[in-house]
């Protein structure tokens, strides 16, 4: 089976893909992966042909690129559109050559499911966030500010949906493009327990569990309770790790910062602090009692995979639909400010009260209970297989 598959180039989007992908070269299957040069040699790395996106879209990716992608969804649709737009020509030119037996594309990757459409092939949506219908949509708000804006930009959405049209692609309306419904197939890397209003979406959902890497290097535990504190790789809020620094300096705690950036700038730290610009997670999880984490979808996964209750610290809509559902099933408590009394009170719960471990505990079974990779590509080649 030949199966193409697009992402966008985010590694939170990417690295819960390489499991799968993996597994299907592995079986025999030839995926040809459509992505970034920052992301080649782990596509590579799995087996997959790699063809780069690099030259025909995201033109105003910039050191605010993610950040505004997750926060300004106006700003997201255009942009999307415009890379369909952009990739239209390669694309099209690839699926007539490859003659693929399926697409796989990521849940904003939308020009995957609009060649889909265009070309008559099966498609298959990965979902590396919540799924989102008119039920579960409401644990992603994105208020009247966002709502407005997104009304206001509207006549340019709808002029690049005309372009998409003149382009051949048989697309009705910007709900088209952004949203599946119940006869959409698609795999998402959570569990049904995790996912808000699970009951809501069809059997063409495969709630498969998050993708958990293999630990590569060890960290040893040096103390009775262990605090691991990350906020990804997009955001950098100094005084919110400086007040980390000084409050958790003076407990007994382990106290393990990953900060994405180079930590140079944090010296004189408590004998209880260490600072890193990245660390093997999955090992650092492996040992802690509490993570402070900015709830993306990844990062809250693997937390509670290990059955890490999660300090909830959301940056973003998306984040917060994870924050909210987290807490919502007791695994984890909202952090209310960056005060250093909230982080300490906030962190002492957490740690104190036994029904935050075992709300954790009670994720981390049902995504160890989840279908895995094994179903995935089961699903995938169910679909790829029915032309």
């Amino acid at each position: 089976m030949k199966i193409i598959w697009f992402c966008i180039p985010a590694h939170g989007h990417t690295n819960p893909t390489l499991g799968i992908v993996r597994a299907l070269t592995g079986a025999g299957h030839t995926v040809y992966y459509f992505s970034y040069e920052m992301f080649r040699e782990k596509i590579e790395g799995v087996g997959a042909t790699f063809f780069p996106c690099d030259d025909y879209n995201f033109e105003e990716q910039d050191a605010d690129f993610a950040e505004k992608f997750g926060k300004d969804q106006s700003f997201a649709v255009k942009l999307m559109v415009s890379a369909t737009i952009g990739l239209d020509g390669m694309v099209s030119e690839k699926i007539k050559e490859l003659q693929p037996d399926l697409i796989v594309s990521d849940s904003v990757a939308f020009w995957g499911k609009l060649a889909s459409m265009k070309f008559g092939l099966p498609y298959i949506c990965s979902t590396t966030t919540f799924a989102f219908n008119r039920y579960s949509g409401k644990y992603n708000s994105h208020g009247i500010g966002e709502t407005l804006r997104m009304l206001l930009a509207m006549p340019e959405v709808n002029r690049q949906i005309k372009r998409l049209r003149d382009k051949g692609y048989p697309v009705k309306g910007i709900l088209d493009i952004v949203t599946n419904d119940n006869d959409t197939n698609t795999i998402v890397y959570t569990s049904k327990y995790y996912q808000p209003c699970a009951e809501t979406f069809s059997d063409r959902y495969h709630f498969i569990g998050p993708s958990i890497r293999p630990i590569t290097q060890k960290y040893e535990k040096t103390a009775e309770k262990t605090v691991y504190i990350s906020m990804g790789t997009v955001n950098n809020n100094r005084e919110f790790y400086r007040n980390c620094i000084e409050v958790l300096g003076k407990t007994d705690y382990q106290v393990i910062i990953s900060m994405g950036t180079n930590p140079d700038h944090f010296d004189n730290l408590p004998s209880n602090i260490q600072i890193y610009e990245s660390v093997d997670q999955m090992a650092v999880l492996s040992i802690a009692d509490a993570f402070i984490t900015h709830c993306g979808m990844n990062s809250a996964s693997e937390g509670l995979y290990f059955g890490v209750p999660l300090i909830l610290f959301p940056q973003t809509p998306e984040q917060g639909a994870v924050a909210k559902r987290t807490a919502e099933l007791g695994a984890g408590l909202k952090l209310p400010s960056i005060k250093q009394q909230d982080i300490l009170k906030c962190l002492t719960r957490v740690l104190e009260e036994p029904g935050f471990k075992e709300g954790a505990g009670k994720v981390s079974e049902s995504f160890k209970n989840a279908g895995g990779i094994e179903e995935a590509v089961a699903f995938i080649e169910r679909i790829g297989n029915k032309q």
